[in-house]
């Protein structure tokens, strides 16, 4: 369990730690933040990796005057989309080897069209509403690639969807990340975060409990 504890304290002391790696690396800052915003939204391995609040505190970092909130935005949105666009692209082959081994016991070409059938009427809602949320940010693109939704649709709505999770979480850390309050509070503030984009999911668990 020491793993955990040591997630949640680099969670919860995300702001002193960000900001030592300002002091430490400058410019190269911006190619840190980029590598773990593409690894959290492009590998599905890397769910784990903080989002949301790593947002919100670069940008309550980068109104201290250590980044340029511009250039950070335009940065992490890339990232955000090339993240997604290469999730996508990997779950797609995966998919498309499944279709090819019927036998596959664990995933048959009819859930294939299922989810194909799904992500075509509600892709547009399931793409950008993930984005949101931790996890299915980094499974939904997959999944989507598994399901072969049409491509040119799913880039609009990741575009959309990056643009809205990076530029409202950057640029409300940046106006309101150093406010006294704000930063005398920001521990309960990142759990804020934190449970808040956790709460679609517990509440879709619950519902499916209730529903069995």
């Amino acid at each position: 369990m020491d793993w955990l504890y040591f997630l949640v304290g680099m969670v919860l002391q995300l702001d002193k730690h960000l900001a030592f790696l300002v002091a430490q690396y400058g410019l190269w800052i911006y190619v840190i933040l980029f590598v773990v915003i593409f690894s959290e939204t492009g590998l599905v391995v890397a769910p784990f990796l903080p989002g949301d609040s790593l947002l919100f505190i670069a940008g309550s970092v980068a109104a201290l005057g250590g980044m340029n909130i511009h250039l950070l935005v335009v940065l992490l949105f890339i990232a955000a989309t090339l993240g997604n666009l290469t999730n996508y692209e990997i779950g797609r082959w995966f998919g498309t080897r499944v279709i090819r081994r019927p036998k596959a016991a664990w995933l048959r070409p009819s859930q294939i069209d299922k989810t194909h059938l799904f992500f075509e009427t509600w892709g547009s809602v399931a793409i950008i509403a993930a984005r949101f949320v931790p996890f299915l940010r980094t499974y939904v693109p997959f999944v989507a690639g598994i399901g072969a939704m049409h491509r040119p649709k799913y880039v609009v709505y990741t575009l959309v969807g990056a643009a809205l999770w990076v530029g409202s979480l950057c640029y409300t850390g940046y106006l309101f990340g150093n406010l006294p309050w704000v930063k005398a509070n920001l521990g309960l503030l990142v759990i804020g975060i934190i449970a808040l984009s956790l709460m679609p999911v517990a509440v879709g668990m619950l519902r499916a409990r209730l529903g069995k």
